[in-house]
């Protein structure tokens, strides 16, 4: 049945429009309809927005409340809180490639292969078009500025941004 849903999802559902057009909170249901079947997990009331990509879904865990913002994407295992929101255009890559062989070619598939989970905490904001690469932690409490380029963790309550992001303030 998964792949039936998976199909239906980025056949149909995935391109199908977000609000103001009528109709989008049945749009917006049925997304998470079908999301909800294709994922590893997937909380209570989770909006997703259009254009979503997250492969098969099985290693994408999201938070009850939380937003997968339009033209999301989505790559290895990724662990999103509850409450979560973002922007458009948020890229979470979860996937490296080993290139530490100086003699395979850098387009040989296998090295695609070093997985580093990514875990973005409870009650965060991440901003339009920001890139979160491997191995990162967000904290709890965080807001990520647009256009930041995430390379390492951040502890709860920090407000972060730039390329790399650097923390810019810590929230009260």
């Amino acid at each position: 049945m998964k792949v039936i849903y998976t199909f239906l999802y980025y056949v149909v559902a995935k391109k199908l429009p977000m609000q103001p057009i009528p109709g989008y909170k049945f749009y917006y249901w049925l997304r998470y309809q079908l999301v909800k079947r294709i994922i590893k997990k997937c909380g209570k009331n989770v909006v997703v927005k259009n254009n979503c990509y997250f492969g098969n879904g099985s290693n994408l865990s999201v938070g009850n409340f939380s937003q997968l913002g339009q033209n999301l994407k989505v790559s290895g295992p990724v662990s999103i809180g509850a409450n979560v929101m973002m922007g458009p255009d948020v890229v979470i890559m979860a996937v490296t490639h080993d290139v530490s062989d100086l003699n395979k070619p850098m387009i040989d598939p296998s090295n695609l292969s070093i997985e580093e989970p990514v875990f973005i905490g409870d009650n965060v904001w991440i901003g339009t078009r920001v890139i979160i690469l491997p191995g990162v932690s967000i904290g709890s409490n965080s807001i990520i500025g647009s256009g930041a380029v995430v390379t390492k963790s951040f502890e709860n309550s920090s407000v972060i941004g730039g390329v790399p992001a650097k923390i810019i303030k810590k929230r009260e």
